[in-house]
């Protein structure tokens, strides 16, 4: 006789189901990083501790400063792209990023790292690793101009012609105080006429100096010029500055530093889309890094674009 009773259970346990690890990616400028075999030692080697497995490792080249090698990265399916260089390199990558659900997380190895120190962001490799392993992710806005996004300030004037006349031997031996090496010597400078239109609302004519839109707030060396910019509200936060002598410079630089809200010569306005029209063509900027000069300057937000590795709370 046939016995039909089930047959009993197995007491093994079925085995864990497997998680993939994540994959991810390094776009590297060389020319910002020392040490570089040293620092993908380290970051592989951090990496590996955490279950990662390596890294694609992709360097920017004169010609590309990183937009490829995002999109590369992207196609070949990774959850994570670190950017390893300056404020270009996170500006190029972010651009490709925006949109997608892969996040960015950020190792500074610039002069400004603009991003890194409005969100507080470790420059140490190892901790920046950490956070993307351990960390949370924070959806962030970004600027639009033309064909880029950027995540931290778009300028016209004053501002790009500074960034222009700093020379990189000065950014590397001194940091961000070569910034204001360049800028007292171009101080009383022509000013330029602009017409600025904020969304739908009738334009505004003004002389300023430089006209910044701001993501967050913070310039190099920490100076808080916009204090109430936030990276995911939606809004664009804009500063039009029109001192005309050596005392207003003076005037309205102590204003922003103690942070006071009502500040000669300078004005904060709120939008979703700005844009600046000049008399005539303007040195322009954005996230520290010169673009072509142009008469207008058009930036409009996307909203919470970009996801971006933080650390947790």
């Amino acid at each position: 006789m046939t016995d039909s009773s089930p047959a009993p259970a197995s007491s093994a346990a079925a085995p864990p189901e497997t998680v993939p690890a994540t994959r991810s990616a390094v776009v590297v400028n060389p020319s910002k990083v020392l040490d570089l075999d040293e620092r993908r030692r380290e970051i592989c080697g951090a990496l590996a501790e955490a279950g990662w497995p390596e890294p694609l490792w992709l360097e920017t080249t004169p010609s590309d400063p990183g937009c490829g090698q995002t999109r590369h990265a992207i196609a070949s399916g990774v959850s994570v792209v670190f950017a390893f260089g300056g404020d270009g390199t996170v500006m190029a990558c972010a651009t490709e990023l925006a949109g997608t659900d892969v996040a960015l997380a950020v190792l500074p190895s610039g002069t400004g790292n603009l991003l890194a120190a409005n969100l507080g962001l470790s420059s140490d490799v190892a901790e920046g690793v950490a956070i993307a392993v351990g960390g949370r992710r924070r959806r962030i806005d970004v600027g639009v101009v033309g064909d880029r996004c950027f995540t931290v300030m778009a300028g016209m004037g004053f501002d790009a012609e500074m960034l222009q006349a700093t020379p990189e031997p000065l950014k590397r031996r001194v940091g961000w105080l070569a910034y204001l090496f360049a800028g007292l010597g171009r101080l009383r400078s022509r000013p330029m006429r602009v017409r600025i239109r904020l969304d739908s609302r009738p334009p505004m004519r003004r002389r300023a100096r430089t006209v910044l839109v701001g993501n967050v707030g913070r310039l190099q060396g920490g100076i808080p010029l916009l204090p109430d910019a936030e990276p995911d509200d939606g809004y664009l936060d804009v500063a039009v500055l029109y001192p005309r002598t050596l005392g207003h410079w003076l005037s309205l630089a102590w204003g922003v530093l103690r942070r006071q809200r009502d500040i000669a010569r300078f004005e904060t306005f709120r939008a979703r889309s700005v844009e600046v029209t000049s008399d005539r063509a303007q040195p322009r900027e954005l996230d520290g890094d010169v673009i072509e000069p142009g008469r207008t300057l058009a930036v409009t937000v996307r909203d919470r674009a970009l996801c971006l590795c933080v650390p947790g709370e």
